[in-house]
């Protein structure tokens, strides 16, 4: 859920080059066939229905997904442990 407010594919690009600390590269061509132009959402509904509403930016959020995916880097998958062999 988001605040309501588009955010543009550069804006996202520059947030993650940020919290990595690393630029992201990109190339800026064309639009794809089935790319939409513009899409975004009201979030009025779910803060009647829920009593919330986003309070960070785009920013905030680049970073968060950073920290997530830096200490979860097999995302939710669960690695599988190493057999540990012990000799005497």
């Amino acid at each position: 859920m988001g605040t309501g407010k588009g955010v543009s594919v550069l804006e996202l690009v520059d947030g993650m080059g940020e919290a990595t600390g690393k630029p992201v590269p990109y190339e800026i061509s064309d639009r794809r066939p089935g790319d939409v132009a513009e899409l975004y959402a009201d979030p009025k509904k779910a803060g009647e229905m829920l009593n919330w509403s986003a309070e960070l930016g785009t920013q905030e959020m680049c970073e968060d997904t950073w920290r997530w995916q830096s200490t979860n880097p097999m995302g939710y998958k669960v690695a599988e442990e190493e057999e540990v062999v012990i000799e005497n």
